[in-house]
């Protein structure tokens, strides 16, 4: 099975994951195993590496991939969102460390029928979980105008996104929109010609947008982090990769929240909510791809690294 994906500043994560041959490891973004097997080779056979992805696909490719690490391998088939219960599951109280990859692994966007790519015509999908009851299809024919604008601006910051939505609703008036190719064509015809000269591919915006509204992606962020920081083990570090503005700000400001968790007023002279620090902010700006990284894999252009340890 083909499942190739270029891991993101590897080098970087898995300095900045400063592994113990012995910890327990959660990489919560599988997707083709590249991470993994990097934090798996730094392991003993008492240390343990717990992969999870939403994508049974990925799943299948890791088992293959992990197979001959002399470290335990723990694979799961779930959402990120879930790791307090999957370290329930597992009777695993605390972790060392975890990294977290929010971008669209590449076997997700290279298949036309997952229904991610603009440049791919496929199904109108995009689910990262195809077991998932909420696809695109759903959000574009049914979603009302207003929620489809409130959509595609929130999550792609899309300036023309009340044109696309009305063009859309047009649309499927007339029939339903079903492939990726019917939907890049309508936001060409939604965005003017003007403003289609320069930058990137006019359907980007909102194909985001949409993409993170099917997956609930920003949803999770805050409470995944806090999740993380409650079973992370003194000195455990919380690696996180983000791919656009909307992520890395929720990323920022979830670490600050830890970092200085107190909630009294401005004006209190002293602190008395009695809130305790849990995590150092380890970056305190984002790492980004070397240069070398950003002429062998475009895809790593937008990537912003954040790194916190648990105190």
């Amino acid at each position: 099975m083909e499942f190739f994906h270029m891991p993101i500043m590897l080098e970087e994560c898995i300095e900045n994951l400063n592994i113990k041959k012995n910890g327990i490891y959660i990489d919560g973004t599988l997707g083709g195993a590249g991470h993994s097997k990097e934090i798996a080779k730094k392991l003993d056979e008492n240390g343990l590496l717990i992969g999870i992805d939403q994508d049974i696909n990925a799943i299948e490719v890791a088992k293959t991939r992990l197979a001959d690490m002399k470290c335990k391998i723990k694979l799961v088939h779930n959402n990120f969102e879930n790791i307090a219960g999957i370290l329930k599951d597992l009777k695993i109280d605390k972790i060392d460390g975890v990294l977290l990859d929010l971008g669209v692994s590449s076997p997700q966007l290279d298949k036309a029928e997952r229904g991610f790519s603009y440049m791919n015509d496929g199904e109108l999908d995009m689910r990262m979980n195809q077991s998932s009851p909420l696809s695109a299809m759903e959000v574009v024919n049914n979603y009302s105008v207003k929620d489809l604008t409130n959509i595609i601006w929130k999550y792609g910051e899309e300036k023309w996104a009340k044109r696309v939505a009305l063009f859309i609703e047009d649309e499927r008036k007339k029939q339903k929109i079903a492939t990726t190719g019917q939907l890049v064509e309508i936001i060409k015809k939604a965005i003017p010609k003007s403003a289609r000269k320069e930058g990137s591919h006019p359907a980007k915006k909102t194909f985001q947008a949409i993409r993170i509204e099917v997956n609930k992606e920003l949803d999770i962020i805050d409470k995944t982090i806090k999740q993380i920081t409650e079973h992370m083990a003194p000195k455990g570090r919380i690696c996180i990769i983000t791919f656009h503005s909307l992520e890395d700000r929720i990323v920022k400001n979830t670490f600050k929240k830890l970092n200085d968790p107190c909630i009294c007023p401005p004006q209190f002279p002293v602190c008395t909510c009695n809130q305790k620090k849990k995590l150092e902010i380890i970056s305190r700006k984002p790492i980004v791809p070397r240069k070398v990284e950003l002429e062998n894999n475009s895809r790593s252009k937008s990537a912003k690294l954040r790194v916190a340890e648990r105190v």
